[in-house]
């Protein structure tokens, strides 16, 4: 009978996206009072997403990566996304933009092997969690790059999520030299 193995602790992150400065610095201050110090805010990039958020969300979308310092059991990546719905719809209560949606918030996590997003629509590719959250794997890490899949949103198929995901990824790495907890066997 096999046994269960130590599973190794992820860099926990969000991706934060608003065609508002004030919402998104909302978002980053209410992440990092919740969740923990920042240890990537990667700068705000162009969003697009072929007008697919236009209605809820307006137009001219920009998106922020932030990486949390602390470490994080992967386990939690559907209570991430509940609890980061529940800021959405409450930065959208408060804050009385136009659109329905003023916020959205995609967390996720980046292990040595791969970056995975939390999401609540379910397509061919996703894996159930709970609570009407499923688990993507986005990218892959081999052979010293990050690979994307048919499914992978264009948005993370840039040059600049791969160097942000290194990023993590070699924080996590020094991390598990440092503390012998590599997962073995």
């Amino acid at each position: 009978m096999a046994a269960p193995r130590l599973v190794e602790p992820v860099v926990r992150f969000c991706a934060v996206i608003s065609r508002y400065e004030e919402a998104r610095a909302w978002a980053i201050e209410r992440l990092i009072q919740r969740w923990g110090e920042a240890a990537e805010v990667w700068p705000a990039a162009e969003f697009t997403a072929g007008g697919f958020y236009d209605k809820e969300m307006g137009t001219g979308l920009t998106k922020v990566l932030v990486a949390i310092e602390q470490f994080a059991d992967p386990a939690g990546l559907a209570q991430w996304k509940t609890t980061t719905n529940q800021w959405e719809h409450e930065y959208a209560e408060a804050a009385g933009h136009d659109e329905p949606r003023p916020l959205n918030l995609d967390p996720g996590y980046v292990t040595q092997a791969k970056l995975v997003l939390a999401t609540v629509k379910d397509r061919d590719h996703r894996i159930y969690l709970q609570e009407g959250i499923f688990a993507e794997v986005t990218l892959n890490y081999m052979r010293g790059g990050w690979v994307h899949h048919r499914w992978t949103y264009p948005d993370y198929r840039t040059e600049a999520v791969a160097k942000f995901a290194m990023k993590c990824r070699d924080r996590l790495r020094t991390h598990l030299v440092q503390t012998d907890g590599f997962r073995r066997g």
